[in-house]
């Protein structure tokens, strides 16, 4: 039995140390995504009708930085390179240089919330109308879907009682 035990404590000395480096980066999947990938699948398409959302301000001023710097770097095709660009000048700007993008950035989500009103507005008028045409549809369903289907039950339980 000691011989056993002694080949055990061999092994466990032999097993190579994990790596922290790649245990920090290894995560569990949490329990609520699985539950969340199915609800995905079952969600509503979106409405290709519906104002996309304004862009921040940084993302006014990278409109612009990506002129400037496909001029300067034509070689460069990475997109990558541009975006940390363009992260290094924006946050290398004071204050006073970002103030006109945000203007423009507050302009134009001024500009989506009145798109998004008028979206929803109409959005609200065909729920409206879908609603009352279910609606009148279901209750011509109903009567008769009574009518016709409650005599013919009865008929067949009454040949049913016959035999």
């Amino acid at each position: 039995m000691k011989g056993a035990k002694g080949k055990g404590a061999a092994k466990r000395d032999t097993l190579k140390p994990v790596d922290d480096k790649k245990v920090g980066k290894r995560k569990a999947p949490p329990a609520k995504a699985v539950g969340k990938s199915k609800a995905k699948t079952a969600k509503a398409a979106k409405d290709p009708n519906k104002p996309k959302r304004p862009p921040s301000a940084f993302f006014v001023f990278l409109e612009e930085f990506r002129k400037t710097f496909k001029k300067e770097n034509p070689d460069v095709k990475a997109v990558s390179a541009v975006g940390k660009a363009g992260g290094e000048k924006w946050k290398s700007l004071t204050a006073a240089e970002k103030a006109p993008y945000e203007a423009k950035a507050a302009k134009r989500k001024i500009d989506y919330e009145k798109l998004m009103t008028a979206y929803n507005k109409k959005q609200d008028s065909i729920a409206d109308d879908d609603e009352e045409s279910e609606k009148s549809k279901s209750e011509v369903d109903e009567e008769s879907g009574q009518e016709g289907g409650d005599d013919d039950e009865d008929d067949e339980d009454d040949d049913e009682d016959d035999d």
